[in-house]
C-alpha cells in the first residue's frame, strides 16, 4: 500500500518547501552517479541511520537502515535523547559510508558497499563524551581526517570545532584532537560541521546560533588546518522557515547545486528543506534568495537561476529560504510522500516504524494482516515511557487521522495494549483486561519522570475494539490529538480532552502502538493514516 500524505513536487516543474515534512533531523545528503542518498540522525530510535534514496532531490523513499540496533548495552532500556547525533554520509573509493557521534560514547562510523543491503558493525574511531557531528574527508595528498562538533552537557564547553587525524580506511584516529574554529565570538554554538574542497579551498558548511533561530555559516581556508574566514550564507530574515542551518551542500550531473537543511517545526520535528544555491565569482556560497527578493521565480528568464538573477539585482551575500521553487533540471520522477500506512501482510513492520529502545524478536510478529505485539515489562520505571518495545512512526503531514483494529483477548489479567502519541509527555488510549472484563483508559504522563494518570476510563463490552488519533494543527507549531473508540467499527466516540503533543528534545512527537505486562499479547490490525488537509491529493 502506498499513502500519499504530503508532496513538495508540485506537478508542474516546480516543489515546495519542506521536501520531506517529517522529522528527518540533521540531514545529510550524497550523490553518487545519478542517484541521491539521504541520512539522518536517530537518537535513541531503532533502527537507526536512514538510507533514504532520490533521483531528482524532491521526491524521496526510505529504502534502509544502516544501524539495526545501538551496539551498547544500556540501549537495551530507552535512552531518551541520546544514541545517534548528527551522522555524515560519504562515498569514497567505491564504499560508503556514515559517521556520527554519540555523545556519551564517542564517535562511530558505519560502511557498506551497497547502502540498500547490510551495513558492517559499526566501529568506534574516537571515544570520548562530548564528541558530535562527525564529518570524515579523505583529501587528495592521502591523509585523511574527521571534523566534529563538541556538546557542553558533556564536556563543558561548545561554539568550537575540532579535528583529527584518521586512517585512511576510516576506522581509526591516528593523532590526538584539537580545535580548528572558535564560533565563541561571532557564531556561538557552531556545529554539524561537513567538509568539501573545491578547487585550491577547504570550506566547511556549519550551522550556527542554535536550532530555533540560528544560521548557516561557510568558513574556507588554503589548509585543512586553518586558519578559516567565515561567511553567513543562509538566515530566516523574512521568511516563516526559523533556523535554516545543518544541512548538505550536493551538486547535480549537470552541474547544479543545491542545499538542504532543517526546520525545527514543535511536535512535527526538525522538517526537511531544499535551497538553490550558486557559486559567486569571489569563491563564496550563495544559498536560497535575497530578502526581500526583487526577482520571483515566475519572473526568471529562461535558463537563467533565481538566485544569480536576484543577486545581479542587488548583489547581497547573504539568502533567506525560498518557499517555493522550480524542480532541479534531471529525470522526471513518480511524486512520492512518507509512507504511514501499514497493512501488516509481509513478516516485517514497514520501514516507517521504529522501535523506542534496542529491539528484540520477542517483540513481535507480523504478517497475515496482523501485528502482535508481546506484552512485555518496562525496562525503566514502570510506564509506557520505559518500554523499548513500543513501536513508533514520525509524524508525516500536518493532520491526519491514524486508526487500526486491536484484538486484547491475548493479554492477561493486569495487562494493557493501545495506541499512543508520544512527545515531551505523552497519552494513550488502551484496553486493559481485568477479572471481570474489559476497561479501556486514557492515560496522560506528567513531570520529568512520566509519572501515569488514568483520566478516564470505561468498561467496554469486549476485547475487540477499533481505535482512533486525530491530530488537528491549532497553529504552526502546536496541534490537538483527539482520541476515539468504535465499538462497531462504524461510529466512533471521541475520549476526554485533546492532547497536545509537543516534541521531545531533539525529537518530534510520534504515533506509536504497545502492549505492556508479563506475558501476554494483542494483536494489530491493517494501521491506516489519512491526511485531512491540503497538502495530498
Amino acid at each position: 500500500m502506498k499513502d500519499t500524505l504530503w508532496l513538495s513536487d508540485m506537478g508542474n516543474g516546480m516543489y515546495r518547501n519542506p521536501v520531506l515534512l517529517c522529522d528527518y533531523s540533521d540531514p545529510d545528503v550524497i550523490r553518487v552517479g545519478d542517484t541521491y542518498y539521504m541520512t539522518a540522525s536517530t537518537f535513541n530510535y531503532v533502527p537507526g541511520l536512514p538510507i533514504l534514496v532520490s533521483k531528482d532531490l524532491v521526491n524521496w523513499e526510505l529504502k534502509n537502515y544502516a544501524l539495526p540496533n545501538i551496539p551498547e548495552a544500556r540501549y537495551a532500556a530507552p535512552q531518551h535523547a541520546q544514541g545517534v547525533w548528527a551522522p555524515a554520509i560519504r562515498w569514497h573509493e567505491g564504499r560508503f559510508y556514515i559517521y556520527y557521534g554519540m555523545p556519551d560514547e564517542g564517535i562511530f562510523m558505519v560502511s557498506a558497499v551497497d547502502p540498500l543491503g547490510k551495513w558492517d558493525a559499526p566501529v568506534c574511531v574516537l571515544p570520548g563524551k562530548g564528541l558530535i557531528d562527525p564529518c570524515p574527508f579523505w583529501d587528495d595528498d592521502g591523509r585523511a581526517y574527521v571534523v566534529h562538533g563538541y556538546a557542553k552537557s558533556r564536556i563543558g564547553f561548545k561554539s568550537i570545532l575540532g579535528i583529527f587525524p584518521m586512517t585512511w580506511d576510516g576506522r581509526k584516529a591516528t593523532g590526538d584532537d584539537h580545535f580548528l574554529f572558535d564560533g565563541q565570538k561571532d557564531h556561538p554554538t557552531i556545529e554539524g560541521p561537513k567538509v568539501h574542497k573545491r578547487g585550491e579551498w577547504y570550506y566547511i558548511f556549519a550551522p550556527a546560533g542554535g536550532v530555533p533561530t540560528g544560521w548557516q555559516v561557510v568558513l574556507r581556508s588554503r589548509s585543512i588546518l586553518g586558519p578559516y574566514e567565515d561567511r553567513v550564507v543562509l538566515k530566516q530574515g523574512s521568511s516563516p522557515v526559523n533556523g535554516p542551518h545543518q544541512g548538505a551542500w550536493v551538486d547535480t550531473p549537470n552541474g547544479e547545486n543545491w542545499f538542504f537543511h532543517f526546520q525545527s517545526r514543535g511536535l512535527y520535528g526538525r522538517i526537511t528543506h531544499m535551497q538553490p544555491m550558486i557559486w559567486q565569482e569571489d569563491g563564496w556560497p550563495y544559498i536560497g534568495q535575497p530578502d526581500p527578493a526583487p526577482v520571483a521565480p515566475e519572473d526568471v528568464p529562461c535558463g537563467e537561476d533565481c538566485a544569480a538573477a536576484s543577486i545581479k539585482a542587488n548583489g547581497v551575500e547573504c539568502g533567506i529560504p525560498v518557499m517555493e521553487y522550480r524542480k532541479p533540471e534531471g529525470p522526471v520522477c513518480e511524486r512520492t510522500s512518507e509512507q504511514g500506512s501499514d497493512d501488516f501482510e509481509s513478516d516485517v513492520p514497514g520501514l516507517q516504524w521504529q522501535f523506542m529502545g534496542n529491539w528484540e524478536p520477542s517483540f513481535y510478529t507480523c504478517g497475515g494482516g496482523r501485528l502482535r505485539l508481546n506484552a512485555l515489562a518496562p525496562k525503566r520505571g514502570d510506564h509506557l515511557w520505559g518500554c523499548p518495545h513500543v513501536i513508533t512512526q514520525k509524524i508525516a503531514c500536518p493532520a491526519f487521522a491514524a486508526q487500526t483494529v486491536m484484538d486484547a483477548s491475548g493479554l492477561m489479567v493486569g495487562e494493557r495494549a493501545g495506541v499512543a502519541m508520544v512527545g515531551g509527555q505523552y497519552a494513550y488510549l488502551a484496553l486493559e483486561r481485568q477479572e471481570a472484563g474489559y476497561r479501556l483508559i486514557y492515560v496522560l504522563s506528567e513531570g520529568k519522570a512520566h509519572d501515569e494518570r488514568i483520566v478516564w476510563s470505561a468498561d467496554m463490552p469486549g476485547a475487540k475494539i477499533a481505535l482512533r488519533m486525530t491530530l488537528t494543527p491549532v497553529d504552526t507549531h502546536a496541534a490537538g490529538t483527539v482520541f476515539a473508540y468504535s465499538t462497531d467499527g462504524k461510529t466512533f466516540v471521541p475520549v476526554d480532552k485533546p492532547y497536545m503533543p509537543e516534541r521531545h528534545t531533539w525529537v518530534g512527537a510520534r504515533l506509536a502502538l504497545f502492549a505492556i505486562g508479563n506475558g501476554g499479547h494483542a494483536d494489530f490490525g491493517r494501521f491506516t493514516v489519512t491526511p485531512m488537509e491540503e497538502g495530498h491529493e
